[in-house]
Order: structure tokens, then C-alpha cells, then sequence
């Protein structure tokens, strides 16, 4: 799975929230940095030919939607960051995160749980 651009992410959340849309459906949800009309469509074929996205052609125009649903993008992405940050460890990433006071020891407590009750 290639990775994004902060932009193409964008307008992936968007695609995943919509399910299908017009580019000029996309470009009405964008809330910072409005991309000219033709700059947004560019970036929904550039996400089509990564594989993220594909469209149904409705004469000129077409509407897209999503093909990599968001939680096969989370896994990639999270197992990416894992990988690439915390040297493939989920005790490091956690450990970053209770130092950086990100997750409580409730929290972690329910981790713990979960952990315990797929055993």
C-alpha cells in the first residue's frame, strides 16, 4: 500500500465518510486549504492510480469512491508506524505514549483486560 500525502489522507476521509461523490461533492467538504477544482480532481486520480480509490462514468464526469476501506488503511498505516518508530514494538509505542501522558492507567488497565479476555 503506497503512502499518502497529508492531502490525499484528506481527501480519503472525506471519500470514506461520503462513500461515493463527485469531485465537486469532495471540494464542498474540504474545510482548510480549498484546492482549486482541477488541483482536487488531479489528487482523486492520483488516488485512483495508487489503488485507493476507483469511479463509475457517468458520460464527462465521474464518481468516486473508496476501494481501500479506512480500516485496512489504519492497519497498514499503524504497522508502518510501528515499524518505522518504535522498532516493531508495541511496548515501545505504548511506553511513548504513557510518557508522553497520551493514556491513562485506567486505560491501560482496560488494555489489559481486553488482552486477557481474547486469551
Amino acid at each position: 500500500m503506497q503512502k499518502l500525502t497529508n492531502k490525499e489522507e484528506e481527501i480519503m476521509h472525506i471519500l470514506w465518510k461520503l462513500e461515493k461523490a463527485f469531485v465537486k461533492d469532495v471540494l464542498a467538504q474540504v474545510q482548510d486549504d480549498k484546492p482549486h477544482y482541477n488541483t482536487l480532481s488531479t489528487i482523486i486520480r492520483n488516488l485512483e492510480e495508487k489503488g485507493y480509490v476507483s469511479h463509475t462514468a457517468f458520460g464527462n464526469t465521474h464518481q468516486y469512491f473508496p476501494v481501500v476501506t479506512k480500516e485496512e488503511y489504519r492497519k497498514g498505516f499503524m504497522s508502518n508506524a510501528i515499524e518505522s518508530y518504535f522498532n516493531n514494538s508495541y511496548k515501545s509505542m505504548i511506553s511513548f505514549f504513557a510518557k508522553e501522558e497520551k493514556i491513562s492507567a485506567d486505560e491501560l488497565r482496560e488494555i489489559l483486560d481486553m488482552i486477557e479476555k481474547n486469551k
